[in-house]
């Protein structure tokens, strides 16, 4: 599977990069919402998306907003991993469309719980 992390900080994207190697994904990154979507528009598009809110040039729910209006794009797994921990900003990125939501910080597992849930990957995949 394919996945892609878009945030802004270099750091955060090595950690997530970490984990989803872990899992076997392969992975893009971007460092904000438009550089995202200019490589999904280039391809190959992924199947998962993990997605930073607060970024330049285009922030995470702007980034799920345009997807989820592009047709081709309706099978991506969108999951917001973000610092935003307000219950109304977790209550519009999921209507925007996000699939799933982990506030920062985190632990790796919270990260393979969630992605289990969605179904992208199997019990028990990090042990």
């Amino acid at each position: 599977m394919r996945a892609m992390i878009i945030d802004d900080s270099r750091a955060m994207r090595s950690i997530l990069r970490r984990i989803l190697a872990g899992l076997d994904f392969e992975t893009a990154e971007a460092g904000h919402g438009q550089e995202a979507l200019d490589q999904m528009t280039a391809g190959p598009v992924p199947d998962l998306c993990l997605v930073d809110w607060n970024m330049p040039v285009m922030d995470g729910y702007t980034f799920i907003s345009t997807v989820r209006r592009n047709a081709e794009w309706r099978n991506v797994t969108l999951m917001m991993v973000t610092t935003e921990s307000e219950h109304t900003q977790i209550v519009r990125a999921l209507a925007a469309g996000a699939h799933e939501y982990v506030i920062k910080p985190f632990t790796p597992d919270a990260i393979v719980d969630k992605l289990e849930l969605l179904g992208l990957v199997s019990k028990g995949a990090l042990a």
